[in-house]
């Protein structure tokens, strides 16, 4: 098995898609009868027991099928360090780009002649109807569920005892940082914390995603303000920062000059530097990909060491040190 540590668009389909459709519904109607259901977000999936050939049309997808110790034969690019994520790359070293997440390029995935898809609502229920007719294809209602991802695909892949040791692992890691912690901060614990990122030209709060799931998971709060049903809110005038104020900030930004700067004129503000977090030193930097692109099994465990970190923790059950 891999080890992952050791490291509707409007456009018409061209002919031969249709053609590969074809026969992959053809191919679909003599399915083998060792066979798997799957239920998903659009429906059901029957699946062959052990597919060997899945395309990731997602970057959570991606990262699990890495989890499950499987190389997918196509996934979608990356949406920063492509054409896949550093963290995930040395585990995918004959995989077939097939564009951009939004708008994968659907006659690449047909000729890859693939057993599963794994595909999002929210990106593909527009093309799902093609896709099936390609592959059997599973659709996950919320791509920042990394746990029901990993649930579902560890059934359509014939991957379950390895998925069921990835829980109990993260499950093992979220008991030991919650008691840790909650030792560490005592009466200051749970801590409300904020989701912040800087970009060229605004700065933004999250109020949900895939890095605000983890931290509920383990135990954080969101300060009152930030308790919406709704991704975050973009911030455009630095006179909005004291919306930013928490007991403590998780921060991230990517590498660009232009962010830079953006990043530096507001922290350099006076009401900044009156936020209770910047007062009290609780301002941490971290990983882009991991806390807000990677959305899988895999970045959760790494964002969890990154708090470990931040917080001094001994962290005694390392994402290294994983082996399902």
């Amino acid at each position: 098995m891999l080890n992952p540590f050791a490291f509707l668009s409007g456009k018409r389909l061209a002919l031969p898609v249709f053609l590969l459709i074809l026969i992959g519904a053809v191919s679909a109607s003599e399915a083998p009868e060792n066979t798997v259901t799957v239920k998903h977000a659009l429906g059901k999936a029957r699946i062959s027991a052990s597919p060997t050939r899945v395309v990731s049309l997602y970057q959570g997808a991606t990262d699990t099928a890495v989890a499950l110790g499987i190389e997918p034969v196509g996934a979608v690019e990356s949406w920063t360090e492509k054409p896949f994520y550093r963290y995930i790359r040395p585990a995918l070293t004959d995989v077939r780009v097939l564009g951009l997440e939004t708008q994968p390029d659907l006659e690449s995935i047909a000729w890859l002649d693939p057993d599963l898809i794994v595909a999002a609502r929210n990106r593909h229920q527009a093309i799902y109807p093609l896709l099936r007719q390609i592959a059997p294809t599973v659709v996950i209602d919320d791509v920042y569920d990394f746990k029901t991802l990993l649930t579902l695909m560890a059934k359509a892949t014939g991957k379950e005892q390895v998925g069921q040791c990835l829980l109990r692992h993260w499950q093992a890691r979220t008991r030991d940082f919650r008691s840790r912690i909650q030792r560490k901060l005592g009466d200051a614990w749970p801590q409300e914390v904020a989701i912040l990122s800087f970009r060229a030209d605004h700065a933004r709060i999250y109020y949900g995603g895939f890095a605000r799931t983890v931290l509920d998971e383990l135990g954080f709060s969101a300060p009152s303000a930030h308790r919406k049903d709704d991704w975050g809110i973009k911030l455009t005038s630095q006179e909005s920062i004291p919306a930013m104020d928490a007991e403590a900030i998780f921060l991230f930004m990517q590498e660009d000059p232009a962010v830079k700067r953006t990043f530096r004129e507001w922290t350099d503000h006076p009401l900044w530097q009156n936020l209770e977090s910047v007062g009290s030193g609780e301002v941490y930097p971290v990983n882009p990909v991991l806390w807000n692109m990677g959305a899988g099994i895999l970045a959760a465990n790494l964002m969890l060491d990154e708090v470990y970190q931040h917080y001094g923790l001994a962290n005694t059950l390392p994402t290294a040190d994983l082996a399902c």
